[in-house]
């Protein structure tokens, strides 16, 4: 009995893979290679026949999806989808996958050292070194504050909340408060964080928590959340950190607890807006702490996303389940 190999499709790679994930694409379908941020008129030639997508960090809107009438499915190099109109590929019938799993320790890691290195000053002081500034034993203005025994409070408490828990809790000493829509099944989910992590009232976790931790996905309900009144609530002396979605925080407000002195610092790996612009008050505020984004940028876990979303993208467009799909219909 013979068999038809699978016709093959059109996939566009809009944003740059690892070479061997871009061959295993290449071995199966016809791919165009297409970063609209280098060369949009190409992205845009090869969207009308394109049947797949694979890439991140470009806004795919109902206009885009006007221009690909024969899209069948996206796989998104990132675990946030808020690039993309679900409520559009619902209605259209265009599958979305995305790579959660394979990032959450890298991105904890990220937080907690994002977390370590505002409390003690760590940017600050080494630059002060590099500038030749270190001639003498430093003083108390520039002392920096202990880490191990103090309250964390995570805005947000899945998988990554969950690993800077266990960070924290188990390596630090730090008791835990967590504030999600729901109370997480520990026994089940985090068995290691029995009787180390307590779900909490906001306002109750914002008066207690030394560091405010902010691992909040983004969505109409979330932006612009944390905003004066949340700063305002915060225990006087806080440092606020935030590893999930920038747009998230009212970055004014922020600005205003930060130079009023009611948050003692901030560490930041996102923003509203990014890169951030170089006007932008947060990039040299003497009490913040900026990264570029970097939560995942490790070369290990930028190759595993990139190999769950290839999957994702050969399984979608042979019919197949993908190994994480995103429910668009949750909109």
């Amino acid at each position: 009995m013979s068999t038809t190999a699978p016709s093959k499709k059109n996939i566009v790679v809009f944003r740059e893979l690892p070479p061997d994930q871009l061959a295993r694409l290449q071995a199966v379908h016809h791919v165009v290679v297409a970063d609209p941020k280098r060369d949009l008129a190409a992205f845009e030639a090869a969207l009308p026949t394109a049947h797949g997508l694979i890439g991140s960090s470009h806004t795919v809107d109902a206009a885009l999806l006007d221009r690909a009438p024969q899209l069948e499915a996206i796989s998104s190099v990132s675990v946030g989808v808020d690039n993309y109109a679900l409520a559009e590929l619902n209605a259209r019938g265009i599958v979305l996958c995305h790579t959660p799993g394979v990032l959450d320790e890298t991105v904890a890691d990220t937080v907690f050292a994002l977390l370590m290195a505002t409390s003690r000053r760590v940017v600050e002081l080494a630059n002060l070194v590099r500038a030749g500034q270190w001639n003498k034993n430093i003083g108390e203005d520039l002392f920096g504050f202990d880490v191990h025994g103090k309250t964390i409070g995570l805005l947000g408490f899945g998988r990554i909340g969950q690993a800077i828990a266990r960070r924290a809790s188990l390596g630090f000493g730090m008791p835990v408060l967590y504030h999600a829509r729901r109370p997480v099944d520990l026994a089940a989910q985090a068995p290691e964080l029995q009787g180390h992590a307590t779900h909490t009232p906001l306002n109750d976790l914002l008066a207690r928590a030394d560091f405010v931790v902010a691992m909040l996905p983004l969505s109409d309900a979330t932006r612009g959340m944390i905003d004066a009144d949340v700063f305002g609530a915060m225990k006087a002396g806080a440092v606020f950190i935030n590893g999930g979605r920038g747009a998230t925080v009212n970055e004014t407000a922020l600005l205003a607890a930060l130079d009023s002195g009611h948050l003692r610092a901030a560490g930041l790996d996102v923003f509203a807006k990014e890169p951030l612009p170089m006007d932008s008050a947060l990039r040299t505020h003497p009490r913040v702490t900026p990264l570029p984004h970097i939560g995942s940028a490790t070369h290990e876990t930028r190759h595993a996303m990139a190999g769950l979303a290839t999957t994702n993208l050969l399984r979608a467009l042979a019919g197949e389940r993908p190994a994480a799909v995103c429910d668009t219909a949750a909109v």
